[in-house]
């Protein structure tokens, strides 16, 4: 499968590494975008979809409002809902499909469970678990992803290394809108709307039985009322505006081929 390869010093500035696990040495990546300023506030929407359904509340208000988001998908998720990928599919002004991996485990290359879930446990591993999850996409009929995020959003740092060589970008957050569709309504509401000019929100599109869901959609309609502009993450890495302070993840996309150089199941 051909992929996109980035440049050293671009892929280094996509990574914004968290503070590293007390015991098992693991990062949480964290990503913001290029600010909108105080006049045109802007945040990117990502949404993951481990395993199971579909969530309609919030496919329904992202439709209806013509939101944009980034949603991640795994390959059982692929094989599970084969028309609602055909949806999003449809409005590829609005959705952009990345990767989450073939099984839903952690990309961390040593034996460990992260959250109770076991990791890949090996280099191999973690680069079949990436790899598959972007052969389902492909074959699903979508463009080859260029974003992966790993069951969990933890990472032992040389499976980072790895990741990126592959020719992919770590998709970190900033703002944790529904701690793993765990959260109940209101408290996942209050996370999202309180989102900030830049912020990536990460919450998921795959628990329609939990109460996490509707706060979800709620608080993405939140933030729609507040004037707040919806970019996909594609779009996030335009060069931000002039005066646009903080940091920011920024810079263009390398075209195909050129080279220089957590969540809930």
């Amino acid at each position: 499968m051909r992929l996109f390869f980035l440049s050293a010093t671009l892929a280094a500035s996509l990574v914004v590494p968290a503070t590293a696990g007390a015991r098992d040495g693991l990062v949480e990546p964290k990503l913001v975008i290029a600010r909108g300023g105080p006049a045109a506030p802007r945040v990117a929407l990502t949404l993951d979809a481990c395993s199971g359904a579909a969530d309609e509340r919030i496919l329904g208000e992202l439709f209806r409002e013509e939101i944009p988001a980034t949603i991640f998908v795994t390959t059982r998720w692929v094989r599970r809902n084969p028309q609602v990928v055909k949806r999003l599919q449809s409005r590829p002004d609005l959705f952009e499909i990345e990767d989450h991996g073939e099984n839903h485990v952690p990309a961390v290359d040593r034996p460990l469970a992260v959250y109770g879930i076991p990791a890949a446990g090996s280099p191999a591993a973690v680069a079949a678990e990436v790899e598959g999850g972007a052969r389902a996409i492909v074959a699903a009929g979508s463009p080859v992803p260029r974003w992966f995020r790993g069951a969990t959003a933890r990472y032992s740092t040389t499976a980072i290394a790895e990741i990126e060589k592959m020719g992919y970008h770590i998709a970190g957050y900033s703002v944790n809108g529904d701690q793993g569709a765990g959260l109940i309504a209101g408290m996942a509401e209050k996370r999202i709307a309180a989102a900030k000019d830049g912020d990536v929100i990460i919450a998921h599109v795959n628990q329609p039985s939990r109460s996490a869901g509707e706060g979800v959609a709620r608080g993405i309609h939140a933030l729609k009322e507040k004037g707040v502009t919806f970019v996909r993450l594609d779009e996030g890495l335009a060069a931000p505006t002039a005066g646009a302070a903080g940091r920011v993840i920024s810079g263009p996309l390398l075209p195909a081929g050129e080279k220089l150089a957590r969540s809930a199941g």
